[in-house]
Parts: structure tokens; sequence; C-alpha cells
């Protein structure tokens, strides 16, 4: 048994037996004992920021970390953008780094890198293996630290020799703490405010978006008439007919402060206060009204069902019954050009109960909240930390998790082009996702910003920079391509026919939708 072998049989008795990998000559000998690990499934993406971000998409869905594997420092470089996502939606994740054996870094072969430098900005613990006898407890403290609250990325960097040298045996799993609970004050102090009549709000993310956790906050809302608000990026959120509907802090800074504007306490659950995605000249970055005083009810890393358990107590609450979407089935879209609109609604009046519907459609996917609230109960994956390209590598992630539930990637044609290769892991699997690509053949959202961050009026030159024609991206092709069956729609009456198809079949399927 080497370090490699004991590294497997760590992970698998700890829980872990998904691994995303994209390898590399220093990681064969954990390859090699893939094929000894019946616990343990291989998953191989053709880019690394697919590796990380299906690493993503199944921690979201299993409330457990899978495995990457990625090949020495520029492997995990290639991967960082979905790790920070991924570090932004608080996650578990254990990567697994190959690093150059331990008598071979030193002579500084084209490979060599810091790879502790890479890894440290999305990373919570880093740890390198120096021997083959310390792989297995190494393994097992990785699983621990991804699994303490509310979810972090730990990185194990190891030595090629370290993973083939002889080593004992696999070590046992740690304990996983428990999230801290927060403190009796915090609960007195937001029952006062929320008793004290005057305008507050709610703002959650994490599990306080759970079925269970929106439950509790509409019974604090109806006791107290608090609004309720989402973070405008959400990692997971129970959605749908029977469940408590929950509006956003918009995307638009002006938005915000129009929904913010006039409250006395914004109460903060599993989140922290709002900032503006961007700076903007002479806009203030903060969202936090002038006059409001955030508190903080629990932080991510405490345990949010409890603090607000603990509030609907302390209201006298905990009879109320939360107020729940009622189911809508309506007729999908009909007659005439595609738009993102008639889309969402083809896609409220189709989508299976339990679906998962993963959003990167950016300035297309406006509509789709709204027409799917009372849609059959469904959960929705967001993009957490604004890095594009996280939308078919999520769906992956989160298909895996849940093989027997439809998966829906909304994508904006941009976005899909950064990871595109993930179609590929679609048909190698055979996941059960149905792409949708809101082909509208341009960086749409970057046409706004470029307006609102006062830059000049923009001339040929700086529209050819936000522009995705000439030529245009067939995505049929590139899907079909990578194994994907695919369909182009421009009207409504071909995106529901090609939709309807793809809800009645199980296994990848890819529509372009020309909006």
């Amino acid at each position: 048994m080497n370090g490699a072998d004991t590294l497997l049989e760590t992970l698998v008795a700890a829980g872990v037996d998904v691994c995303f990998t994209n390898p590399g000559t220093s990681e064969m000998h954990f390859v090699a004992a893939l094929d000894k690990q019946d616990g343990m499934r291989g998953i191989l993406g053709l880019f690394e920021g697919v590796v990380t971000g299906a690493a993503d998409g199944y921690a979201r869905m299993a409330g457990k970390p899978a495995c990457t594997l990625t090949h020495l420092g520029p492997g995990l470089a290639n991967g960082l953008a979905n790790l920070h996502n991924a570090r932004r939606a608080r996650v578990p994740i254990v990567n697994v780094v190959g690093e150059h054996a331990t008598y071979h870094r030193s002579l500084d072969a084209p490979l060599t890198s810091n790879i502790e430098g890479f890894a440290d900005p999305v990373s919570a613990w880093i740890r390198v293996s120096e021997s083959a006898e310390e792989v297995a407890a190494d393994g097992a403290a990785a699983v621990q630290a991804s699994m303490t609250a509310p979810g972090q990325i730990a990185t194990l960097i190891l030595p090629a020799d370290t993973a083939w040298n002889d080593a004992s045996g696999p070590a046992a799993p740690l304990p996983i703490p428990a999230a801290a609970e927060v403190d009796g004050s915090a609960v007195s102090t937001v029952v006062d405010a929320l008793k004290s009549g005057k305008r507050a709000a709610l703002l959650l993310n994490g599990d306080a978006v759970s079925e269970a956790g929106l439950r509790l906050a509409n019974q604090i809302a109806q006791q107290t008439n608090a609004v309720l608000l989402g973070d405008t990026f959400i990692t997971r959120m129970a959605r749908g007919a029977g469940r408590v509907d929950l509006d956003r802090v918009p995307y638009f800074a002006e938005d915000a402060s129009q929904v913010l504007d006039g409250l006395e306490y914004l109460i903060l659950v599993g989140t922290k206060a709002p900032v503006t995605f961007f700076a903007y000249p002479g806009r203030e970055s903060h969202l936090t009204p002038e006059g409001c005083t955030p508190l903080t009810l629990a932080r991510p890393d405490e345990n949010v069902l409890g603090a607000l358990e603990a509030v609907v107590d302390g209201l006298g609450a905990t009879n109320i019954q939360p107020i729940l979407n009622e189911p809508l089935t309506p007729d999908m879209a009909s007659g005439g050009d595609l738009t993102p609109v008639a889309i969402a609604q083809s896609l409220a009046a189709c989508m299976p109960e339990q679906s998962i519907l993963v959003n990167e459609a950016a300035t297309s996917g406006f509509a789709i909240p709204g027409a799917t609230r009372g849609a059959p109960p469904h959960d929705w994956l967001d993009l957490t930390g604004g890095a594009i390209g996280i939308g078919l590598p999520l769906a992956a992630g989160a298909a895996v998790a849940c093989p027997d539930r439809k998966v829906f990637a909304l994508e904006a044609d941009g976005s899909g082009m950064y990871t595109v290769q993930a179609l590929w892991t679609h048909a190698r699997e055979n996941l059960d996702i149905t792409t949708i690509i809101f082909s509208n053949r341009k960086y749409a959202i970057l046409q706004v910003e470029f307006m609102r961050v006062g830059a000049h009026n923009p001339g040929p030159k700086a529209m050819s920079m936000l522009d995705l024609t000439n030529p245009d991206l067939g995505w049929t092709q590139i899907a079909e391509g990578m194994g994907v069956p695919a369909r182009k729609a421009a009207t409504v009456d071909e995106f529901n026919k090609a939709l309807v198809e793809a809800v009645n079949h199980k296994g990848p399927s890819l529509i372009e939708a020309l909006v």
C-alpha cells in the first residue's frame, strides 16, 4: 500500500466518494489508486475550471465535499476562478494538488511553482504532505477542515514520492466540529429591535434560505412586519410552490438602494452587510442606508437555524403558519419570436418537480425568478463570486450529486464559453442536464456597465470588445461535437418543442435559444 492508496481509503472512509479530476504525470499514482478503490467515483473534466466548478455544484447539493485532483501549480491555477466562486458559496471542497517529488522541487523544473501561493486566496486550510506516512492523516484533516462550518476549501499538496512510497495504512475519519451557537445577547438584541416597531429587514443567505430557514424567517416577518430579503446571489435556495417566497437585493446599486431605503434595522442572518458589486464614480459602495443599524443575528459559521428558532421563540411566533407560494401552472408561451420572458414562462410550465435550476443567464435571466415562483418545488443555485464560467460545471456537479433530479443549466452564451468543456463531461457521464443557452451574441451586462461606470460613449472599437458576432458562436455544433444532442430555436414554438423533448429525455441536451 502506497501513500496514494492510503489517501483514497481515508477519503472514502470519511464520506468523500467523488473525485473530479484533470491529472498529470505527478498524479499518476493517485489515478492508479482509483482503480483499486471501488468506493471513489472518478470524473474527468477537460479543464480544471470544470473540475473545481463541478466540485462546487456537488457540494451545494450533496452537503459534503467532493475531491478535486489537479496537476501542480498551473493546474490548480486554471481552476482558481471557480474555487473563488466556491469560497464565496461557503461550500466544502477537498483539493488534492500534485507536486514534484520532494527531492525534485529544488531543481526548478519547468512546472515548478508556488502552489501554496496559488492556493492561499481560496483555501481556508493548506498542507503539504512531506512523507508517505503523513498522507493519510493529512487527508483526514483536510476533510475535517472542509466540513468546518459553514463549509471551506481545504487544499492538500501531494508530492509525487509521497504518493508512490510505501505507507502503513489509512487514517480514521476525524470528528466534524458543530457550528458555533449564537450568543444569547445577539438574539435578545434582534428580538428587541424587531419589537421596537421600527422598520426592519432580515437579509438571508446560507442555511437561512433553506426550506426550514425560510419558514422560520417568514414566521418572524408575519409577527413583526419585517421585510425578508435574500442576498443578490444565493448559494442554494429552496423555491417554488409550497415554499416561502423571497425577494433579492437587486444587482444594480440604484435599484438596491430603493429596496433598502427607509430601513432602520438590517438584521444579517448567514451573511454580511451588502455592498455594491463594483465601485462607481461619485456613488457610495455601502448599501446600508444612512440611519440604518446593521445587526448580526448569526454569522455564516454559526448555527443559523438555531438562531432563527430562538428569535421565533423570543417573539412568541411559534404557532404562526408560514405563508407559502401557491402552485401555479401557467401555459407555455406561444407564438412569435423567442424572448427571455417567453423562455421563462415555458420553463415554469413544464419543469418537473424537484428540478435544480443553475442560473448563469446574466441579463437574459431576470424574468426567470418571477416566472418560476409558483412552479413545482425546486432548488436554485447562483453564481456566488462573480467569476463567470460557473454554470455548466456547477450543473455537472449538481447532477452527479442528485442523479434522479432534472438539472437545467440556464447559461449566457458569453459565460458559457469560459468552461464549455463541461459539455463533454455532461455527455461522458450521461448527466440529466438540459442546457439552455441564451444566445444574444454579446456581453450584454458589460454594455450596460460601460455606461454606468461613466465611460465615454462607446465607439466601434470599444463596442467590438463587447460583441460576440463575426463570427457567431455555433452552440449546436459545439455541443454536438462534444456528444450532447442540441437544437437551435429562434421562435417560441421551436423552443417549446425542443424543451418538451429535453424534459422527457433523461440525459444531456442543449437548446441554443436565439434571443
